[in-house]
């Protein structure tokens, strides 16, 4: 380094590139000399460059490098003087595909803001719009329309029953009129798709707007938070018998007069604890759901009991939560501030996070884990951005700008893609993203 700090090219690291990645792109191990101002894209055009000399056809992309465990988000030297790492040494760079969308895909238009996505079907994407349809997404195309609620729709996810429904899709709806409606259809598409779709269930007790649903893992029980500062559990299933539905209504389908029998379910049980809106729910494993809500706390239930078991104030107003990581015990949060937050649960004693993301300029939206990553996570803002982390690094991996007004809902979707509603009208799809 100069005497002023900055970086000088004649200054040399000595380092070895390793890989776990299979062998077109393994480059040799061999000790390399490289300028010491050398950043990630320098690497990574060195790597190119040697992968290009045993494979002529070697097709260039970008890498990513860590130094035991941790990205290189800075030049080599500052990355050494910062880690108090010998220059002397010979440094091992493991190098790992650049996590990045390679494509962008043609928006999907809707008629008013796009406030709820769910990524979990592989082939299909559900959205909830504030017109009040959720819509079912296949290639690009609206296939199906789900309809009947007053209010806009806040939350929305696939129930997915498994073999039990093979060929239908499930969906739970959660909406500003205080009611969660149930809905199934089948997955075939019909020649004058979108098909319209009323509910088979209503679900009412909440007082005010329904905010979050989530699914517990046995798919048999649902979770709503809401403005009412309420947590409800509800049964999927249900009939008179067993308690959970109450009335039997009749509900008017088509302009003809024809009705049809319509359930009305009622909570089986209520989570008292919050003292402001709650905002998002997630049921993790069968006996636990954690919240967040405006009154800045995250809590953890106990289902069985019905009691809460842990409870963490932050100092924020919080508008999202989603449990993953290792064992899916780590808690991501964001709310009123540009921060991204995660919390270890397992940790005694401490209330403070142990990763933090900074680099959105206004408040979080929405936050997703990776479903089979422990490192990577996906986060939304009224910055109108979409944002890839990695725990290895404080930096962003990526930052997608595919929206042109305020980001409300992001989720992983298939493994390698992300997507995201907001203002502008819009369901983006950001795909190609390789994570390993």
């Amino acid at each position: 380094m100069d005497a002023d700090g900055t970086s000088d090219s004649s200054h040399q690291v000595r380092v070895r590139f390793v890989t776990k990645l299979p062998a077109p792109l393994r480059a040799p191990t061999d000790a390399i000399a490289v300028p010491a101002d050398l950043s990630r894209m320098g690497l990574s055009e060195v790597v190119n460059s040697l992968l290009a000399a045993d494979e002529p056809d070697h097709q260039h992309q970008p890498f990513d490098f860590l130094v035991d465990g941790e990205f290189v988000r800075m030049p080599l030297q500052q990355f050494l003087n910062a880690k108090g790492i010998s220059a002397e040494r010979v440094l091992e760079l493991e190098y790992v595909k650049a996590v990045a969308p390679r494509k962008q895909e043609e928006p999907c238009p809707h008629d008013d803001w796009v406030s709820a996505v769910d990524g979990s079907n592989p082939s299909f994407v559900l959205t909830g719009c504030y017109d009040g349809l959720t819509r079912i997404w296949k290639d690009g195309a609206c296939t199906h329309i789900l309809e009947g609620h007053d209010g806009a729709i806040t939350s929305t996810r696939f129930i997915n029953k498994g073999v039990a429904t093979e060929g239908n899709l499930h969906v739970v709806t959660g909406s500003k009129d205080r009611s969660l409606r149930l809905f199934k259809s089948e997955t075939s598409i019909s020649m004058d798709y979108p098909k319209r779709i009323g509910a088979y269930k209503i679900l009412r007790g909440h007082m005010s707007s329904v905010q979050s649903v989530a699914v517990d893992p046995s798919k048999e029980m649902l979770c709503s938070g809401a403005w009412d500062s309420t947590i409800k559990l509800w049964a999927v299933e249900g009939s008179e018998e067993d308690g959970d539905a109450v009335s039997l209504k009749k509900r008017r389908t088509d302009s003809s007069g024809a009705e049809e029998s319509q359930l009305e379910g009622l909570a089986t049980s209520t989570l008292l604890g919050h003292t402001q809106c709650v905002t998002a729910v997630a049921w993790p494993d069968q006996q636990t759901i954690y919240s967040a809500s405006w009154d800045h706390s995250i809590r953890q239930w106990d289902v069985q009991t019905v009691k809460e078991t842990w409870n963490m104030v932050c100092g924020k107003a919080l508008n999202c939560l989603d449990c993953g990581g290792e064992g899916s015990s780590l808690i991501a949060a964001g709310g009123s501030d540009p921060v991204l937050r995660v919390w270890d649960p397992r940790k005694p004693g401490t209330l403070a996070p142990v990763f933090q993301f900074s680099s959105h300029s206004s408040w979080i939206t929405a936050c997703k884990w990776h479903p089979s990553s422990w490192f990577h996570l996906v986060s939304s803002s009224f910055d109108g951005k979409v944002m890839l982390w990695d725990l290895r690094t404080a930096w962003p991996l990526a930052s997608v700008d595919s929206h042109t007004d305020k980001v409300l809902c992001a989720d992983w979707w298939k493994g390698d893609s992300v997507i995201s509603g907001g203002a502008d009208s819009k369901l983006c799809i950001s795909s190609g993203i390789e994570i390993v």
